[in-house]
């Protein structure tokens, strides 16, 4: 028998191929004989870059300006057929700072464009962007300015960098962009569906979670509105489209001088790790993350797995942290089966800190109760346990 084990990350507690390794485990423990593969799996945000590095990708280091005015290494990941993947959490991170409303002015995402710049160094033709925990609200203006373009005020001097100095540009000067902008093809793992600006935008909708106070809030979006404006007269793109105000407005930048995608994340990641062929190789699929709620069901990582066993007739087993998801929802994702590393363990406290332990524990349960009713004709393997 072969199985897939493709869970995301157990946050605070495994990482994805942690959680993935400690699953599969359970599940020679179940089944001897069974072939099983590990493939861990993200959707889009952060994990992004272990998960690739976990499916064969070769890990880079690159120097880079932080949020700020520090120098940070930067992790990222390049495939052999040129396929990098980046994070910008990694360059422009919201861990790397303390916020505050003077951090959320002044945050740029030059870091992240020095990652593209790298990631085109070393040869790369697509480079995946993993977007979340970014600490910026700079429409991309300071990613763009690593790759050569220059944002000028009314007197012809280079703005600030941040999203505050958005305010003084009043020209955008592209004669010095990176070429090789032109050749690359660059897709965003986008999950929200905020536009650049207005009361959904990514000032009003994220600034506060990065310092930003009520004021600073409606600063910040008049500041996006200015380089939305400033980005359509220089390229004729408008960049106001859903999406486009996810990380800070990274992506904004990027419409509007390259060849750009914005993905769901977890399709992204999916198309990334082949993992549609993987699970048509499978006959059982295992998947899990560190809770599986309703939030889950809209669409997360581990959903976006039974969705694609389901599809192809392929019972699916779901390991947890915690369950809370209705046993009926997950039955219509495929999920016929489940099992959470809380009812095993003693206490909250063990499930946290023996993680690995128990998710092996609740991986050799699932199988096992997966295994004895496909032997009871009167059970079969409907719905979950």
């Amino acid at each position: 028998m072969r199985v897939l084990v493709a869970p995301d990350k157990f946050k605070g507690s495994l990482t994805a191929r942690e959680a993935g390794e400690a699953m599969a485990a359970g599940v020679r423990a179940a089944l001897p004989d069974a072939e099983v593969t590990v493939l861990p799996i993200a959707d889009g945000g952060e994990g992004t870059l272990e998960v690739a590095l976990a499916a064969g990708a070769q890990l880079e280091r690159t120097v880079v300006r932080g949020p700020l005015a520090e120098r940070v290494v930067a992790e990222w990941a390049l495939f052999d057929d040129g396929r990098a993947v980046l994070e910008t959490a990694r360059a422009s991170g919201l861990a790397l700072l303390s916020p505050t409303p003077t951090t959320a002015a002044t945050a740029h995402s030059f870091g992240s464009g020095e990652l593209v710049r790298a990631a085109m160094d070393a040869g790369a033709t697509e480079v995946v962007v993993g977007i979340g925990g970014s600490a910026m609200t700079d429409g991309g203006s300071g990613a763009l300015r690593a790759l050569g373009a220059r944002v000028l005020d009314a007197d012809g001097r280079e703005v600030p960098l941040g999203g505050s100095g958005l305010l003084e540009a009043a020209s955008l000067d592209l004669s010095g962009l990176e070429p090789r902008l032109g050749h690359i093809r660059i897709s965003f793992a986008c999950d929200v569906d905020s536009p650049l600006t207005g009361p959904e935008g990514a000032a009003v909708v994220f600034g506060p979670q990065k310092g930003a106070d009520p004021a600073l809030v409606a600063q910040l979006d008049a500041a996006l509105v200015r380089w939305a404006a400033l980005l359509a007269t220089t390229t004729g793109v408008d960049v106001v489209v859903p999406g486009s105000g996810a990380a800070g407005g990274l992506p904004a930048a990027f419409l509007a001088c390259a060849d750009v995608r914005l993905r769901n994340g977890f399709d992204l990641v999916a198309d990334l790790l082949g993992l549609p062929d993987a699970v048509a190789g499978a006959d059982l699929v295992l998947t899990g993350e560190g809770s599986l709620d309703a939030q889950s069901l809209r669409g997360k990582g581990p959903i976006g797995v039974a969705d694609l066993a389901h599809g192809q007739g392929i019972d699916v087993l779901a390991v947890a942290g915690v369950v809370t998801a209705d046993p009926l929802a997950l039955a219509g994702h495929g999920v016929v089966g489940s099992a959470a590393c809380a009812d095993l363990a003693p206490d909250v406290r063990s499930s946290l800190a023996e993680a690995a332990r128990w998710t092996r524990e609740a991986a050799e349960l699932v199988v096992r109760r997966w295994v004895a009713d496909r032997s009871s004709p009167a059970v079969g393997n409907s719905g979950t346990r």
